[in-house]
């Protein structure tokens, strides 16, 4: 087992018994999280879903990055949030939250969405990036830097009952650019969500960066999976990288 990972602590193999259990996990999986950071952003339905299960599974440090306060209507979904706390600061209130579930994780609360001016700091600051923005902007941003720092990155994201889920891993996998050079003309800020729906891709987020960071079982790099919850039919659709480009084009 490598000695740099950090022990656990008897509490601590408590806690993380039954996960502890999986096959190719073990107390070294399990340290393998403990000593992993998450760059999370951001932590509505299904960012928040995924730093939830993250905290759950003992991920030891996450970056939550959501500027704003809590309105009423984020209320359907974004569980990091509660009906007391409106009108406060969602990374405060998400703070709170995963620190009364597990309050061995370290959170560090990011008050800023993700921009140009900012991801080089917030990327920097994480072993990988769930990528849960609203914004096509922000997901831009963060592919560039992840691509730049050769980071995976998950990219999470839905919209009424349909999800879509893809990990790009530089330099083996395209990435968002490659699927999208420039945002797409329909891309909408507000749209018709279900909180059960969000939280689907926002689980299946932190599947993904459980496995990255265990190195147990295969991620979606190549692959991006659609998942229709209407009928419950779900595509995995094979995407290729692009040689031209702009950002993974020479990495």
């Amino acid at each position: 087992m490598p000695a740099d990972l950090p022990p656990l602590t008897d509490d601590e193999r408590a806690r993380y018994e039954w996960q502890i259990w999986s096959a190719g996990v073990g107390e070294e999986g399990q340290r393998k999280l403990k000593a992993a950071s998450v760059l999370v952003s951001r932590i509505g339905g299904v960012g928040g879903t995924a730093a939830y299960y993250l905290a759950a599974a003992g991920v030891g440090r996450l970056v939550l990055a959501h500027a704003g306060t809590i309105r009423p209507s984020d209320l359907n979904r974004q569980l990091l949030m509660t009906t007391d706390r409106l009108g406060t600061s969602r990374v405060e209130s998400a703070v709170e939250r995963i620190q009364q579930l597990n309050p061995q994780v370290e959170v560090v609360p990011i008050a800023e969405n993700v921009s140009d001016a900012n991801a080089a700091r917030l990327v920097g600051q994480a072993d990988i990036i769930i990528d849960a923005a609203p914004r096509f902007s922000e997901r831009l941003a963060m592919n560039r830097e992840a691509v730049r720092q050769r980071k995976p990155m998950i990219d999470a994201a839905m919209y009424e009952f349909d999800l879509q889920l893809t990990t790009i891993v530089p330099g083996r996998s395209p990435c968002l650019a490659c699927l999208y050079p420039e945002e797409p003309p329909h891309w909408r800020r507000e749209f018709p969500v279900f909180g059960a729906v969000s939280g689907v891709v926002g689980a299946l987020a932190a599947v993904e960066a459980i496995k990255l960071l265990t190195g147990v079982g295969d991620v979606l790099a190549g692959t991006l999976l659609c998942f229709d919850l209407r009928t419950m039919e779900p595509r995995r659709i094979p995407v290729a990288r692009d040689p031209q480009c702009a950002v993974c084009g020479n990495v």
